[in-house]
């Protein structure tokens, strides 16, 4: 399949819960020809409505893409037609890896880690400590939500560039809360607050994308293609 994006793959990764559906979109390149990173997205709660084709991930994914990199997209356990049910995040967290392991052996390419919600907070369990992945991008970083408490004692720990990308709108993490996590986390660090938006950054999706490209070029050294 082609688009915009160039070049759509659609596969099945092999997870210990049973096969992960994913989509991978492999940018201006047929191969790993001229990319200097491969990336990973996850998406948001999977009880709560999220899979890889939510607005957040997709945008995120176009981000990324505009450099030439190839970018991966699944289903976590149980979500769409992936194989297992939900749980909890524990084998979750083993779903993200074979992730991204599939992205090292497939490209041998260093690693962008991005998450969106439950994406990014459990996704850092395993790519924090992934020797592949070099950059970490938390979008929509929830502290409290639907009854659950998530913890960042990683982000002290890694030395690896971090970009937090939220809403001032959040209501699964205020402001302070996110400038508390930032504040702790280990350089080099950016964090970016969108006024006005909320968890799912409806009507600043332009914002987020921006907010993911400066970053990227910035930080990463990467050029967009043309």
């Amino acid at each position: 399949m082609s688009s915009g994006l160039g070049s759509i793959e659609s596969l099945f990764l092999e997870g210990e819960a049973g096969r992960l559906e994913a989509l991978l979109n492999l940018g201006a390149y047929s191969g790993t020809q001229g990319a200097e990173y491969a990336c990973l997205v996850c998406h948001p709660h999977p009880l709560y409505g999220g899979t890889m084709h939510n607005k957040v991930v997709f945008r995120t994914m176009k981000a990324l893409n505009g450099f030439g990199f190839p970018v991966l997209r699944f289903n976590f356990r149980g979500v769409g037609s992936s194989a297992g049910t939900h749980d909890e995040g524990r084998g979750e967290i083993a779903d993200v890896r074979v992730a991204l392991d599939y992205l090292s052996q497939r490209f041998g390419l260093p690693i962008l880690f991005a998450g969106f919600s439950f994406g990014a907070a459990i996704g850092l369990r395993a790519a924090a400590v992934h020797p592949q992945v070099k950059g970490l991008i938390m979008v929509g970083t929830p502290v409290n939500a639907e009854g659950r408490a998530y913890r960042y004692e990683l982000l002290q720990q890694s030395t690896l560039p971090k970009l937090m990308v939220s809403g001032d709108r959040d209501p699964f993490a205020s402001a302070a809360q996110l400038e508390e996590i930032f504040a702790a986390a280990a350089e080099p660090k950016r964090l970016v607050l969108i006024p006005g938006a909320d968890h799912f950054f409806a009507g600043h999706l332009e914002e987020l994308r921006e907010a993911v490209r400066g970053w990227v070029s910035k930080v990463v050294g990467a050029r967009e293609l043309p």
